[in-house]
Formats: structure tokens, sequence, C-alpha cells
């Protein structure tokens, strides 16, 4: 399976905690690609520019808060940027110094559910905007364990701010459903384990050992969709990865993924994203560098 994003090797050691780049530019020039760093990315005066993480695309405004997991597929773009006084400050923190051995401590729950949502991009809010951006642009002010106290600090902040809102498609349902509730844990973890293969409710419900009305219902109340939607969401969120990722056919991404009607797969993709398959997977080759 060969990969169709750019793979960016960046200079972060297994002896460093982070990295800090601070600069103003006038244009964004680098392709849409993925790493293996956890990166916090504070963009300021780019209003019109444009986001894409995962299959989200976005036009920013003035000030762009946003917080990207190991892998996640992201760039940005001037799009209709007019600022020739753009300001960046990116963070590409090392996976180890946040990891789940570290964040399972209960006081770290935030965080650790913060971070799980940062596969599929979390964008903050002004007010927390506001209320970060002089702690980034002061950070690689400070010294060497001072530093890393106060990015913990702000990471800490981050996860206890209000209206995070999480950007790719995929939604990861399993992951937003979370909220201790053993019967909704066990069917998203299910679906997500057999998304590719024919499923129906009554299966699922018979895997879990619950009654299929009850599966619907907790379904239904847990995420406000239809278990059909639910097993449409995380199908697309593959099938959006395996557009960007691989050079499989549309017909052989749709089924594998789950789509066996290929009709009814461009339909329900069309719906979602306001686009065919097809012209989803063209906005990238552009912005894109095989490897």
């Amino acid at each position: 399976m060969s990969k169709n994003i750019f793979r960016e090797v960046i200079p972060l050691t297994s002896r460093d905690c982070f990295l800090i780049f601070s600069r103003s530019k006038t244009d964004f020039n680098f392709p849409v690609h993925n790493h293996d760093a956890i990166e916090l990315n504070l963009i300021l005066n780019a209003a019109g520019a444009k986001r894409v993480v995962g299959n989200h695309e976005e036009t920013i405004s003035d000030k762009e808060l946003v917080l990207l997991g190991r892998n996640t597929v992201h760039g940005w773009f001037k799009n209709e940027c007019k600022s020739d006084n753009i300001k960046e400050v990116t963070v590409q923190i090392h996976h180890e110094l946040l990891s789940d051995e570290f964040l399972k401590r209960t006081p770290l729950s935030n965080i650790k559910r913060m971070l799980e949502n940062s596969e599929s991009g979390v964008a903050f809010s002004p007010e927390t905007i506001d209320n970060i951006a002089p702690r980034l642009l002061a950070l690689a002010q400070k010294n060497s364990f001072d530093s890393i106290m106060e990015l913990l600090s702000i990471i800490h902040q981050l996860s206890n701010s209000h209206n995070q809102r999480i950007l790719s498609n995929p939604l990861d349902t399993a992951k937003v459903v979370k909220m201790n509730n053993t019967p909704i844990e066990r069917i998203f973890e299910y679906i997500n384990i057999h998304f590719a293969q024919r499923l129906t409710l009554e299966d699922v419900a018979g895997a879990i050992g619950i009654t299929p009305a009850s599966l619907s219902r907790f379904v239904k109340m847990s995420t406000g969709l239809t278990f059909t939607d639910n097993l449409n969401e995380i199908r697309l969120g593959h099938v959006s990865r395996m557009l960007i990722e691989t050079t499989h056919s549309i017909s052989e991404v749709a089924f594998e993924c789950g789509f066996n009607n290929l009709a009814n797969f461009n339909r329900i993709f069309k719906k979602r994203n306001k686009c065919t398959p097809g012209e989803f997977r063209t906005r990238y080759f552009g912005q894109r560098t095989f490897i």
C-alpha cells in the first residue's frame, strides 16, 4: 500500500521534549502532510487562509489555534488571505512526553480525552486563543525546564477550555461518545472492528448481547444519529483516509470499507462531503508528494 501524502521527517529526537518554531511569513507553501509528533499550531493575521485537517477543509479567521494528533494529515494554504504579515507559532511535541502511561492518571483525564480527539484535529475558541496566544508567543523565550512546565500548563488549560471543536469528518464516533457507558463503548468498539463486513443492527446487537431495540435506543440517545448513520460515518472516515493515502480505485476503496453498492456509496459520500469521491481525491493531487 503506497502512501500518497508528504511524510515530514521532523528534527525531533527521543532526547527532546518538544520543538518550537516562531516565525512571520507572507505565505503558506508546505503541502498537506503528516508526522509523528503532536502539534499545536497558532496562526495570527491570516484571515481567509484555508486549513485542511483529514477530510475537513475550512477558511480560517484572523486567529487560529489547532491541536493535531500524531500522524494526522494537515496543512494550511494562502487561499483568499491577503495578509503579508502572518504570525505562526508551531510546537511539535514528542509523543512520549504525553504518553498513555502518563495520561492514565485520573487528574489528567481531560488531557487524555483532548489528545484522543486531536487525531481528528481540535480547534479552540477565540476566547481560548486570546488567553493562550501570549503564552505561546513567549514560550520560546523561556529556559529549558521552565518551558516544559509552561507547555504542560498550556496543555492543561486547553484541555479544560470550553467550545473545543473536532474538525475532521471521520469523527471517530467511538471516542466522541465515550461517557462511561459500557454498552455504547462495546457497540462502537465492535463496529470499528467489523465496519468492512456486512453489518446489520441485529448482527451488532447479537454480538454485544443486547436487544436490537436497546441498541438502537443507546446509539440514538448517545450520538443523535441512527445506527445506520453512525455506521456510514465510520465507514466514510475510512474511505476518506484511503482516498488520500492510497492509489486504490474508488470502487476498491468503497468495497474495502463496507459499501457493497457503488451507486449507494456515491450518493452517501456526496451527501456527506458535498462532492464526489473523485472530486475529493483530486483536491489533494496538487498538494501532496508521493513517496
